[in-house]
């Protein structure tokens, strides 16, 4: 399997950034890490495995990006302010350093963007955002509006709330859009949300496919058995939906 290993310092995130890209041809799909995880997560997994025989046969190229979630939502000692603002960082990082980098290997083929976990959070906002980048997104167990506390999983913004934050929470923003031009796009744009039937986002994930639904834009909802947030769930995951 051909792999290619990047590192470059980022002139947005003042730091540097690490990624790997796996594949030598075919459709990219940008594929951002769990939770706090790091570029090389999803290799050491066995998750890169798992879609070998399409990347081999050079149907696809994966990009595996790094986090930074813990400058920014996981920052407990800065205001939440600061941690969305951060955040704000990343994805200037993700649109202006990132693609152009897979435009330079993929030419005018369809972008997927995709995730597990917290990465499927990046990956749906992101495409929430832009669905003119991209063709397709998959959410594999994601949560879909930081500030919802369910169980062990609080507000990643202790109460605080701004129109930074508004705009980046897909359960919120999509339900009052009214961008035409948005809607547009996202009704050409494949959606794909999993989630487990015992995970404690499943709530959220129904919303999200609700909400959509009711501004016309199609979409796929799977629940699987079992909670279904592990890296055995996600390896068979990525080999259906990617």
């Amino acid at each position: 399997m051909h792999r290619e290993y990047h590192k470059w310092f980022s002139p947005i995130l003042q730091r540097n950034m690490e990624l790997l890209v796996f594949g030598h041809s075919g459709r990219a799909v940008l594929f951002f890490p769990t939770r706090m995880a790091r570029f090389y997560d999803y290799e050491n997994w066995r998750i890169i495995e798992a879609m070998q025989e399409k990347i081999n046969l050079g149907e696809m190229q994966v990009i595996c990006v790094d986090s930074i979630d813990n400058e920014s939502f996981y920052n407990q000692g800065v205001h939440p302010l600061v941690r969305i603002k951060r955040h704000i960082q990343y994805e200037g990082y993700i649109l202006t350093e990132v693609l152009p980098l897979i435009y330079s290997k993929v030419g005018g083929m369809g972008i997927t963007v995709a995730g597990c976990s917290m990465g499927a959070y990046h990956a749906m906002n992101l495409a929430m955002k832009h669905p003119h980048l991209f063709n397709k997104v998959v959410g594999m167990s994601g949560r879909y509006d930081l500030t919802y506390s369910q169980l062990t999983f609080k507000d990643l913004f202790d109460g605080y709330h701004n129109d930074d934050i508004y705009f980046n929470m897909p359960l919120q923003y999509l339900s009052n859009m009214q961008n035409e031009h948005i809607l547009h796009d996202l009704r050409k744009m494949e959606i794909i949300m999993v989630i487990g039937v015992d995970d404690v986002f499943k709530y959220c994930n129904e919303q999200l496919s609700y909400t959509l639904s009711n501004k016309g834009v199609p979409n796929q909802l799977y629940i699987w058995q079992d909670e279904a947030h592990k890296p055995r769930y996600w390896r068979r995951m990525v080999q259906i939906y990617l």
